[in-house]
């Protein structure tokens, strides 16, 4: 992997640096700490951590003004909540004279009641904690009594599109907690990484909120990058029904003409058939001649060439209408043939 490049942008909400190793984290120190001795080793981790703890102490002693986002704000005390496992959030929010906290509209909660029973599934849910390392309640300016603490408090509320989703299909979608789970368990965003989504949420939850805040004719491509498994929806600690959602951007970029003429036409044809179970069933078994011949052409290509012959799976002699069929009729009947049919498939008897 290459070394991060500078500005290089997160590719997970939770682990913004998770698609870097030691290697990549000593290539950026020995660049950007020029001060670095060329004999300086990186081979644990605590190495990495040591010499980023050493140049970020320094920035947040002499930090005027921090800005953190929050997790949540409770309505009921004025507070804002951060949730950390490093802890350079209370030293953004503590040491420098202002803090300012900056969230969306969305992260506020009426009561601390709330607020607690949503930090327990956001601990589980993100990282398999009871609780963070670090949960901050931070509220207004420092007093006199204290002892330490910014000595103005400022929360500025982020709207961007996000009360234009109230009342819509996508109102859900204001109930996310950012723990990313469903990007944890998701293959497609495991397959192309953060970077492939091309803005601030990655993953399932970015899908649908991206276009809600950018718009889908910029972002027609993200509710179509999702297999439908459904595991997003399964692990979401509040039950956001993120496959649904992302079907209704997929009927909006259709009905707006926004997807590639030749995917629009491909529907067409297919809805065309599926429409005509006679002539879809003749269809599917035509395709299927055809592709066997196919792979037994080229399988005799390349045995005349003095090649290895690898032959892959061959089509399968029956469509999906007549297999269910088979199933209702006789079940075990219908394991058995596809367990013979399965490659690599060894009978235990």
């Amino acid at each position: 992997m290459h070394p991060p490049a500078p500005g290089e942008a997160p590719s997970h909400i939770i682990a913004p640096a998770f698609h870097l190793n030691r290697e990549d984290w000593e290539a950026d120190f020995r660049r950007l700490h020029t001060d670095l001795p060329a004999d300086r080793v990186f081979h644990e981790r605590r190495d990495i951590l040591a010499e980023a703890r050493t140049r970020l102490r320094d920035r947040f002693l002499a930090a005027d003004v921090g800005i953190t986002g929050a997790n949540f704000l409770i309505a009921e005390t004025g507070s804002s909540v951060i949730v950390t496992n490093e802890g350079n959030g209370d030293l953004t929010q503590t040491l420098p004279r202002v803090h300012i906290a900056l969230a969306s509209i969305e992260k506020v909660v009426p009561t601390l009641e709330d607020a607690t029973s949503l930090l327990r599934l956001l601990a589980r849910s993100a990282t398999g904690q009871d609780f963070s390392v670090y949960t901050t309640f931070s509220t207004a300016a420092r007093r006199e009594a204290d002892l330490d603490g910014p000595e103005e408090y400022h929360v500025v509320l982020v709207d961007s599109g996000r009360s234009n989703m109230i009342g819509t299909e996508f109102q859900e979608m204001l109930r996310c907690i950012r723990c990313a789970a469903c990007m944890n368990h998701c293959p497609v965003y495991g397959a192309v990484g953060g970077h492939a989504y091309g803005w601030v949420y990655p993953g399932p939850m970015g899908s649908v909120l991206t276009p809600s805040l950018v718009g889908i004719d910029k972002t027609g491509m993200l509710p179509n990058a999702s297999t439908f498994c459904g595991r997003c929806e399964a692990v979401c600690p509040v039950k956001i029904p993120l496959p649904k959602m992302m079907r209704h951007w997929r009927e909006r970029e259709f009905e707006r003409h926004l997807t590639p003429a030749a995917a629009r036409s491909n529907l067409a044809l297919w809805a065309w058939f599926a429409k005509r179970p006679g002539l879809y069933r003749l269809a599917t078994r035509a395709a299927t001649g055809c592709s066997a011949c196919s792979a037994a052409a080229r399988g005799l290509h390349l045995a005349a060439a003095g090649r290895r012959l690898d032959r892959g799976p061959r089509p399968a002699g029956a469509g999906g209408r007549h297999l269910h069929g088979a199933i209702r009729q006789d079940p075990a009947a219908a394991v058995r043939r596809f367990r013979r049919a399965a490659p690599g498939y060894r009978s235990r008897a």
